[in-house]
C-alpha cells in the first residue's frame, strides 16, 4: 500500500494534481490524506482587527476548512470510487510545513503530492510559495503536477545524476512503484565534461543498478558543463514525461529553489517533478 498526502488550497491547480494521482495511482492500493493548514489564512484575515476577535476569526477559519474538505472530498470520491483506494481528511491549524511534516511521520507518508503552483498561478515563477515551502523543509518525496497537465502514462521518465548523493533504498522503491504499472523506460543522465567516475561515483551507480526495479534503464552520460540547458534539450528530444531529482544540500534541484536563481537555471517545467527529499524517515518493518 502507498500512503499520499495531498496538502490543498482548493486552487484549480490543487484539483489538477488530485485528478492526475487519482487516475495514475489507480491500479494501486492508496491511503489518501487530503490536508488543509488554515494558520495563515487566520493571521491574514481581514476581519482580525484585534486579539479580542481573533477567537472568533478561527473558529470560522476553522469552519471553513473542515467544511471545504468534506466537499472536495464527496467530489474526490465521486470522480473515483475506487475500491483501493481509502480517504482522510485532516484540518489543521499550524503552518503547512509543520503538518505536512508532522503528518509524514505520524502516517508514514511515501508521497506527497500537489500543484507546481496554487492560487496565485504567477507565470514568472516555477514553484507557488507553498510548493517552494515543501520542497525546501518537508522531509517526504514531493511530486509536483504542472498547471493543466493531464498524461497520466510515463513513457519515458529522466533521472539526472552526478553519482555523488548515496540513495535511498525506499526512495528508489518508490521510483520503481511508479514506473512499473506504465512499463516507463527509465534513463539515468550523467551530465559531466569527464566520463571517468571516482571510486565513490561507480559505488552509487552499482547500488542503483542493482536496486531500481527491473523496468528498463539505459544509463547515459552527456560530455557538457552546462546542466540545466543539458537537461532541458534532452527532455525535450527525448519526449520525456517525468523529470526525477533527489533534493539534498548543494544539489541542483537545490540551486533552483533560491527566488533569485530560479530565472537563471529554471528548467520551466511542463511535466511533472519528483523530488526525492533523500529522507531519513525509516522504512516501515512489512
Amino acid at each position: 500500500m502507498i500512503s499520499i498526502l495531498f496538502p490543498t488550497d482548493f486552487s484549480k491547480n490543487a484539483m489538477n494534481a488530485i485528478n492526475y494521482a487519482l487516475e495514475f495511482f489507480k491500479y494501486e492500493k492508496v491511503e489518501f490524506y487530503f490536508m488543509h493548514a488554515y494558520q495563515k489564512e487566520v493571521y491574514d484575515h481581514e476581519d482580525l482587527v484585534s486579539r479580542e476577535n481573533f477567537d472568533d476569526v478561527l473558529k470560522r477559519v476553522k469552519a471553513q476548512s473542515e467544511a471545504s474538505l468534506d466537499e472536495l472530498l464527496a467530489t474526490v470520491k465521486e470522480i473515483a470510487p475506487n475500491p483501493r483506494y481509502t480517504y482522510h481528511s485532516i484540518s489543521a491549524y499550524g503552518s503547512l510545513v509543520e503538518e505536512a511534516n508532522r503528518i509524514a511521520d505520524t502516517k508514514n507518508i511515501d508521497l506527497i503530492v500537489m500543484g507546481t503552483k496554487g492560487k496565485s498561478d504567477d507565470r514568472k515563477i516555477v514553484f507557488g510559495s507553498h510548493t517552494f515551502q515543501v520542497l525546501k523543509y518537508v522531509q517526504c518525496p514531493v511530486l509536483a503536477i504542472p498547471k493543466n497537465y493531464t498524461n497520466t502514462q510515463p513513457k519515458r521518465i529522466l533521472f539526472p545524476t552526478d553519482y555523488l548523493i548515496p540513495y535511498k533504498r525506499r526512495e528508489l522503491k518508490l521510483l520503481c512503484d511508479l514506473a512499473a504499472p506504465y512499463r516507463s523506460v527509465i534513463d539515468v543522465l550523467y551530465v559531466s565534461k569527464t566520463e571517468k567516475l571516482s571510486i565513490r561515483q561507480e559505488d552509487n551507480q552499482t547500488f542503483m543498478k542493482g536496486t531500481i526495479c527491473k523496468t528498463e534503464i539505459n544509463f547515459v552520460t552527456a560530455r557538457s558543463r552546462k546542466v540545466a540547458e543539458t537537461i532541458q534539450e534532452y527532455i525535450k528530444k527525448n519526449n520525456v514525461d517525468m523529470l526525477v531529482m533527489v533534493n539534498t544540500q548543494h544539489s541542483f534541484l537545490e540551486s533552483m529553489l533560491f527566488p533569485s536563481n530560479i530565472d537563471k537555471v529554471s528548467l520551466d517545467l511542463k511535466i511533472p517533478l519528483l523530488a526525492m527529499q533523500n529522507s531519513t524517515r525509516a522504512t516501515p518493518v512489512q
